[in-house]
């Protein structure tokens, strides 16, 4: 990852802004810059992924144009070539020197050429105005504000704005903001056109969008990791990994001393895929240490994604700590497209497609932000397969009555997508999902409740909760959460929407709990 900062001010601080893109130097911590325009400032903090020599560090510059983007442009190759060929001449290896020359050409309809994970902001010296903008399911993370002067700032985090703006919020994704306006260029989550293909070419489109999506992130010129967690999701991006790679994998699992439910899958995997395995086992002391910098690092209250970004962060953390390893590929964004446990629920076919239209449209919230903060605050890169653009896209357009759990086994059409290849055993392929949170091990969701019951007294909770009337806490749980997101993000709940939580409008959703183990089609998910 790397870490950009825009303060769109001819009166910015100079001081005041590099306090601001400090915070977030372990997102980008080889090399930091801030380059001066008219209209403000312009900051970046480098992690080295394509490109690492110094050329390679931003801001880039071009006819008096500035630009800074924490992003992977996945067709770089192809466009560069384009580029070339009318005129332009390249200093670096990096992917995001392309950007300006197409800014060139192309206008502001360049986002819609990316196949690509940004978050970007330019300063076009001619119309002396900022332009930013962000991928279309919002995998980079950008935030936004306005100061007391009426100036917006544009982030990596929201750590770089508080203090900065009264009001702070998630850029949308898909979006590119000029002269003061946000405009849609896609949005994933909208089907042009529904896909009637056959069962057996719906499964050959998801497989060979999903190996592509893989081998296209497998293009770096540092170190790769692999989070494998002995779910489907992970499992299937190793398989896949291990076919196209000509080097073992390094995989990494995390699991409780005590009860660690995924373990024993994940090494299953690896020796399967011949993979370089590496354990990292936690205790319950690790797990509530690690709870107030990870909701930090988040910058959410989310029960949920707090529940299963510990974990997350201290495999990050050991990674970071021991190996060379710079990019994780991951397995987020495959359960929106496919379903959850409590997707098995939906009413119908169109509410089916509803939910996933909802949930991609707010990834970037929960999920993604989870995968981006966990391992970017480890100095790592996080690369989501499952998120590929065109992936996402096919998905969301198949038939959604293919989509429903119609064959007894959640995720069906992505699991007989590669039944034939024998990437992954094949108990593996088919083994029910658990919540990654109980995966971990199922006390460290039981031990985040009783920290947080014995915390507050019953009529402490009441008084407490009265405080909020944004998503109010419901639970001792979230409200220990929630406390602890208001001491750095005070009075910032807006960022997220509300809790993730399933349709609880839907007969049999209707739980307090995020978590699948509370369901009643849970079964054998958590053993």
């Amino acid at each position: 990852m790397c870490s950009i900062l825009a303060w769109c001010s001819p009166s910015a601080s100079f001081d005041t802004f590099k306090e601001a893109l400090d915070r977030s130097i372990p997102r980008g911590p080889d090399m930091q810059r801030i380059t001066p325009v008219p209209g403000g400032l312009m900051g970046f903090n480098r992690l080295a992924i394509m490109g690492l020599n110094e050329e390679g560090m931003q801001p880039f510059t071009l006819d008096q144009d500035v630009l800074i983007c924490n992003g992977e442009i996945y067709n770089f190759r192809s466009k560069k070539e384009e580029l070339i060929r009318i005129g332009y001449d390249f200093r670096s290896e990096s992917d995001c020197e392309i950007l300006l020359p197409l800014y060139h050409e192309y206008g502001l309809s360049l986002f819609g050429m990316l196949d690509a994970e940004f978050a970007l902001v330019l300063y076009d010296h001619e119309k002396k105005s900022f332009v930013a903008a962000r991928d279309p399911i919002g995998i980079r993370p950008l935030y936004y504000g306005i100061d007391s002067s009426g100036y917006t700032l544009f982030a990596s985090e929201p750590k770089n704005l508080v203090g900065l703006c009264d009001m702070i919020l998630p850029f949308p994704p898909g979006h590119y903001y000029v002269d003061g306006k946000f405009v849609s260029y896609l949005d994933p989550s909208k089907v042009e056109r529904v896909s009637y293909d056959s069962s057996e070419l719906v499964s050959k489109m998801i497989h060979d969008r999903l190996v592509e999506g893989v081998r296209k992130r497998l293009d770096a010129d540092a170190p790769v990791g692999f989070l494998l967690s002995g779910g489907l999701d992970s499992s299937l991006v190793c398989g896949i990994a291990a076919k196209l790679s000509k080097q073992p994998l390094e995989t990494f699992a995390i699991g409780m001393d005590i009860d660690a439910i995924d373990l024993k899958y994940a090494r299953e995997v690896a020796d399967f895929i011949g993979s370089n395995h590496h354990e990292v086992i936690i205790t319950k002391e690790d797990v509530l240490a690690a709870l107030e910098p990870v909701i930090e690092a988040l910058g959410t209250y989310d029960i949920t994604t707090i529940r299963a970004s510990i974990g997350m962060y201290l495999c990050c953390k050991y990674i970071h700590e021991n190996t060379s390893v710079r990019v994780l590929l991951t397995g987020e964004i495959s359960d929106e497209l496919f379903g959850y446990k409590y997707t098995d629920f939906a009413p119908s076919a169109q509410a089916f497609q509803e939910e996933a239209e909802k949930r991609i449209r707010e990834l970037h919230m929960y999920d993604v932000l989870r995968a981006d903060r966990c391992i970017s605050a480890n100095s790592l890169e996080a690369r989501v397969p499952f998120g590929d653009l065109a992936f996402v896209r096919y998905v969301m357009s198949i038939d959604p009555e293919k989509k429903l759990n119609i064959y007894h086994k959640g995720k069906y059409l992505l699991r007989h997508a590669f039944e034939a290849d024998n990437l992954i055993p094949y108990d593996i392929l088919m083994r029910e999902k658990a919540a990654f949170s109980d995966a971990v091990g199922h006390s460290l969701r039981d031990d985040l409740i009783e920290y947080a019951s014995q915390k507050y007294t019953d009529s402490e909770f009441s008084e407490k909760i009265r405080k909020y009337s944004h998503a109010r806490p419901f639970t001792k749980e979230s409200l220990l959460y929630r406390e602890i997101f208001e001491k750095y993000y005070p009075g910032q709940s807006q960022m997220v929407t509300t809790f993730w939580m399933p349709n609880q409008s839907w007969e049999g959703c209707n739980v307090n709990d995020p978590s699948a183990r509370v369901l009643s089609n849970y079964g054998e998910s958590g053993k």
